[in-house]
């Protein structure tokens, strides 16, 4: 069995080849519509604008292969960082419409007046949301709860996130001035906003879950 990594010219893949290749699994690295229809596995990274990503997807004919491996040959797909984002419908970060395969849409950050208190007095939070953060996993899918360590702290890098997830797909939450849906499964489609290929034990833990169980 092969992991496919589509690469849409959306940031550098090659710490993700390079942890998936430490794990054990052999790895491609595709950019067509025939290679995504005859993957086992399928891996989507991304960073960068919305309606870039999306612009990318349609221009190269990956998007309507992705819905095809997706949807009717229900392909095991991990979307990463904008690869999780553009699995929603819609973005505020741009016009464009996403996937659409897990219901949601993406909004930016928004503290208000929301404050934290330092040493050196108030400070208002920052963004992007960078660094490690603790996360809670709120799925009821107790092989998951069973192969992951007690405690999870992954690597984010993100100024947007999920809102209006429906329960039943939200599988892991992060705080970072308020809660955020961080990680998503609905049937064989998985999406994690943080970078597990950057997030040393607890990121091989998380990905050889994916590539091991689905």
């Amino acid at each position: 069995m092969r992991v496919s990594i589509i690469d849409c010219q959306m940031g550098n893949i090659g710490s993700i080849v390079n942890i998936i290749r430490y794990i054990g699994f052999d790895v491609d690295v595709i950019n067509s519509p025939e290679d995504i229809l005859k993957a086992d596995k399928l891996i989507f990274p991304g960073v960068g604008h919305w309606n870039n990503g999306v612009q990318q997807l349609e221009e190269s004919g990956l998007k309507p292969a992705i819905l095809e491996a997706v949807n009717n040959k229900k392909t095991p797909f991990l979307g990463i960082c904008l690869g999780m984002q553009l699995l929603f419908d819609t973005s505020e970060e741009g016009d464009k419409s996403g996937l659409g395969i897990v219901p949601g849409k993406v909004v930016k950050f928004d503290f208000g007046m929301l404050e934290i208190k330092e040493r050196t007095g108030a400070k208002k939070l920052r963004i992007p949301h960078m660094g490690w953060n603790d996360v809670t996993l709120v799925g009821d899918d107790n092989l998951v709860r069973q192969s992951l360590s007690p405690e999870l702290s992954y690597y984010f890098v993100h100024s947007f996130h999920a809102s209006s997830v429906p329960k039943e797909y939200q599988l892991m939450t992060c705080h970072y001035g308020y809660d955020f849906v961080c990680a998503v499964n609905k049937e064989n489609v998985w999406g994690f906003q943080f970078h597990p290929e950057k997030s040393h034990k607890f990121g091989m833990e998380l990905l050889s879950y994916f590539l091991e169980r689905t």
